[in-house]
Parts: C-alpha cells; sequence; structure tokens
C-alpha cells in the first residue's frame, strides 16, 4: 500500500501557459522537489506582490503520477485575486510558490496502487467535502465503478482521474457525467474525445456523457438545458451497483447532484464530494 506524500511549500517554474477555453487557461509547471500525486489532489499557489503581499488559492491538479510536471487548468474568477493574474499575465519562465499535493478524500487511484491515511499524509485543510467522505473500509474498494459526476471547470480533478485510469489500462468501469455551457467551454475537449475513443468495457475505456447547457453542437440529439434529476437517475451508475461517486464543481451543482444521489437510493459514505465558490 502506497502512502501519500507529504506536502509542503515548494518553488515552481511556469513551462507554459495556453488557452483552454475562452476563459481559462492550462498551465504546466516544473515543480522542484514535487513529490508526485494522486489523481483528484490539489495544491494552493501562492502569488507575492512587489510590495510583499500575497494571495493564495488552491486548484485542483489535471495531472498525476511520479512526475515534477504539474499541470493545471484555471478558471477565470470576475473580480478574484488570483485567477486573472494566472489566466492573463501568467508567462512561461515566471516563478511561483505552490504547497503541496493536498488531500486525502477526493482521490482515485488504480487497483494495486490503494493509497492509505498515512500519518505523513498532509495536514494542510482539505478542501474536500470530509463531511460525507468516509473511511470505511468500502469506500476503497477497487472493484466497484466509478462514476465522476463534473460541472464546469470541476471537470479537472476528474479528468485526472479519468486519465490515470486510461493510463494504468484499468478495466474498473468508469463513467464521466460532464455539464459544460457549450461546446466551447468544455475542458480538456481533445482530450476527453481521445479518451472516449476506447469507449465502455475496455480496459482504461470510459463512457463518457456530455450535457449542454447553454449551445449543443449541431445534431446534437439534447436540447441544451440544465442537468435534470432525471437525467442522473438514467446516466449514472445505478444505486444497487453500489458506485463510488466523485461530484465535483460549484457549490450550488455539487449540492443539488448529491442531494438527487441521495435520492436515488446512493450510499452516502460512497459520494466524494469537492466544491468551490466564487473566491
Amino acid at each position: 500500500m502506497r502512502r501519500l506524500p507529504r506536502s509542503a511549500w515548494h518553488a515552481a517554474t511556469v513551462a507554459s501557459v495556453r488557452p483552454e477555453t475562452s476563459q481559462s487557461a492550462r498551465i504546466e509547471l516544473d515543480v522542484d522537489g514535487w513529490p508526485g500525486n494522486a489523481a483528484g489532489q490539489h495544491l494552493d499557489v501562492r502569488l507575492t506582490a512587489p510590495d510583499g503581499y500575497t494571495a493564495t488559492r488552491s486548484y485542483s491538479i489535471a495531472s498525476s503520477g511520479p512526475s515534477s510536471r504539474v499541470v493545471l487548468a484555471v478558471d477565470r474568477v470576475p473580480g478574484g485575486e488570483v485567477s486573472p493574474f494566472l489566466v492573463d499575465e501568467l508567462r512561461a519562465g515566471d516563478q511561483v510558490e505552490v504547497n503541496g499535493p493536498l488531500g486525502r478524500f477526493f482521490i482515485w487511484e488504480a487497483p494495486g496502487a490503494d493509497v492509505s491515511d498515512a500519518p505523513n499524509a498532509p495536514d494542510a485543510p482539505d478542501v474536500s467535502d470530509a463531511a460525507n467522505a468516509s473511511d470505511a473500509p468500502d469506500a476503497r474498494d477497487a472493484s466497484r465503478p466509478v462514476q465522476l459526476v463534473g460541472g464546469g471547470s470541476g471537470i479537472v480533478p476528474l479528468y485526472a482521474m479519468a486519465h490515470a485510469h486510461a493510463e494504468a489500462g484499468d478495466d474498473t468501469e468508469f463513467r464521466l457525467l460532464y455539464s459544460v455551457r457549450t461546446p466551447e467551454d468544455t475542458f480538456f475537449r481533445a482530450e476527453l474525445a481521445q479518451l472516449a475513443v476506447n469507449g465502455p468495457g475496455r480496459a482504461g475505456g470510459i463512457r463518457i456523457d456530455l450535457i449542454y447547457t447553454r449551445a449543443a453542437p449541431t445534431g446534437h440529439e439534447r436540447p441544451p438545458m440544465r442537468l435534470t434529476r432525471d437525467e442522473v437517475a438514467r446516466l449514472v451508475v445505478p444505486a444497487e451497483r453500489a458506485p463510488r461517486v466523485f461530484v465535483c464543481g460549484s457549490t450550488g451543482f455539487a449540492e443539488l447532484v448529491a442531494s438527487w444521489l441521495l435520492d436515488l437510493g446512493h450510499d452516502a459514505r460512497s459520494i466524494r464530494i469537492e466544491r468551490f465558490g466564487g473566491t
């Protein structure tokens, strides 16, 4: 059983920055001394102004594994202190500080690489919803199906899980339900399309269901509208199959989806939530 690396502050050099969507950027960092991270973990980014003022924000990590190259996908928050700088001003070669890897509950690793709540696990605050994150042994049963439910930029840690699943050639059943405003707002659009090529039923394969809320591609079978409870009932792995469910999105999205999952009979101990607000 592998232990999660201890979190610490690290110096990071920006390797590249490029648009992810019109409102977000994909940022690759070379992090000195980075110990690697599990899929679903997050980190803190700290910026320091010339006058010494600092601002720190948490961001999910879109990559996983032992590499010291860390990938983020940051959505610009209007009026925010950190995200507008990261999206609009950050350039290759810039230096930032990162603290991580963080988080023990909202993670997925391939069977055989199970992680422990080790004594050396990070002490830093966990943005995962610990209230409904269970330490029960069944929550770690790698043989159970995995259902990912993401809204908007909440796809970031879920993409890391789906990518790790594909890289491992893992035969666990994986599904992703992704709610996004328009095709142009889809994070990791090309990568998700590539992951979907394998489809369900193959090692490393995944079933991806896309829900567009404002504009859908031409010919898309579903008119644009918000995700509904009936769609969650139809598209999510049924409760009787006891899936592990990871939900990530805005607070409103995550709480609504979680309430539907509970209504549909899912065990609260099997639902793990990561939520974010407009800070």
